[in-house]
């Protein structure tokens, strides 16, 4: 069994999967728009283009995503996606890419438990925790 992420972004999801390969390297293995359902009746009318599922891959770990009802409110809250790096300076790029334009909640430093550590809010207002596992 696997428990994998499904991320909904009202809207904004191309441009969300933009910014993750840009900021993460991920990889969208898979997107599916509403305007390629079978069913006429999933699509609202004028989001024939909006995405209806996408696959992502960021490391080994695989994300779906959606623009949902494509309402617009983007409610990411509750949970936070944790990347964990092996490397100081990898783990610095990541977090510095994922703050653009977002609101770093807790900057990357060392803890107690981990040599780095650092919790951001992307632009889209998902939140993430960097960790550097000793």
């Amino acid at each position: 069994m696997q428990v994998e992420p499904y991320l909904f972004f009202e809207g904004r999801c191309e441009e969300a999967l933009e910014f993750y390969r840009n900021a993460l390297g991920a990889e969208v293995t898979a997107l599916m728009r509403f305007k390629d359902s079978p069913d006429p009746g999933m699509c609202q009318p004028g989001a024939e283009d909006n995405v209806m599922h996408a696959v992502v891959r960021i490391g080994d770990t695989t994300i779906m995503a959606s623009d949902g009802m494509g309402t617009g409110q983007l409610a990411f809250q509750g949970f936070s996606l944790a990347l964990s790096l092996t490397d100081k300076a990898e783990a610095g790029r990541l977090f510095t890419a994922l703050s653009d334009g977002g609101q770093v909640q807790m900057p990357l430093a060392e803890t107690f438990f981990a040599p780095l550590f650092g919790m951001v809010a992307d632009r889209f207002g998902v939140s993430w925790m960097v960790l550097v596992t000793p």
